[in-house]
């Protein structure tokens, strides 16, 4: 149960499987969209979903999170009531002892800030960075931007959003003080197609090139070799050079 917060509905989008997630849901109550497979997007999806929702806020999470603070959800959503900021995203914390642990560090530190469209000269393309494993964001202000645009990513329509936000001269929060846990352990084919996906992304979306895309993937490997080293993982130390193999290849993969 969440804390100090007034939850207007809950609403889950269910993509058609094979495991009994629907008969869960349907045993408890649940309202639910059932998705095809083959209609789901991660930017369409959520923007019908949006479209169902009548709440002063709307809030994103994805199956994969674990929640273990009762404040989380009052955390995320605060500022946003307060009038602070039009969207916010969660401080990630991973539980694996891998690569991502150290991503996990460098995008989702301890302290809480506000980007803004004044931000884009220091932080380039982190500006936009924001993440709809966990988020929430203004529904009146969602709406007004024409959610999407109506288009259908495979991946980054959290950073599509952001780009929309900061460039309207909204404000995001990050919320250092509204964690969830959320950890993968990616082989190298998983890691390539979610690369590629991302490498899609950019060059269906050609702008946000001009925000540094190589320099943000070149800090991120420092940051990464730099803790490998001070921790002595030997595990992430394995993965090291085929995890950004797979990084590097993905992006510039083409269709």
């Amino acid at each position: 149960m969440q804390e100090n917060v007034n939850i207007n509905s809950i609403n889950y989008a269910l993509t058609r499987s094979n495991d009994n997630t629907q008969e869960i849901l349907q045993k408890n109550g649940c309202n639910y969209t059932l998705v095809e497979p083959s209609d789901f997007s991660h930017s369409a999806t959520r923007e019908m979903m949006a479209k169902k929702c009548n709440g002063d806020i709307i809030v994103f999470i994805s199956q994969d999170i674990i929640i273990k603070r009762k404040d989380w959800l009052f955390n995320l959503t605060k500022d946003i009531i307060n009038g602070n900021c039009e969207a916010a995203y969660s401080r990630q914390i991973s539980s694996k002892d891998n690569i991502e642990k150290y991503t996990r560090e460098k995008n989702y530190g301890s302290h809480s800030f506000i980007k803004t469209k004044k931000d884009i000269h220091k932080l380039g393309l982190n500006t936009f960075f924001f993440s709809d494993a966990s988020s929430a964001i203004d529904r009146k202000v969602f709406e007004s931007l024409n959610y999407y645009d109506g288009k259908r990513f495979t991946s980054n329509e959290d950073q599509y959003i952001a780009h929309k936000l900061i460039m309207n001269g909204y404000r995001i929060k990050y919320c250092a003080d509204s964690e969830v846990i959320h950890s993968h352990d990616f082989n190298f084919k998983t890691l390539y197609k979610r690369y590629h996906d991302t490498g899609d992304f950019y060059r269906a979306e050609p702008y946000m090139n001009s925000y540094g895309t190589n320099s943000a993937g070149a800090g991120m490997a420092k940051y990464i070799l730099k803790r490998i080293i001070q921790d002595r993982n030997v595990k992430a130390a394995l993965e090291f050079i085929p995890n950004m193999l797979a990084r590097v290849l993905g992006m510039k993969a083409y269709k």
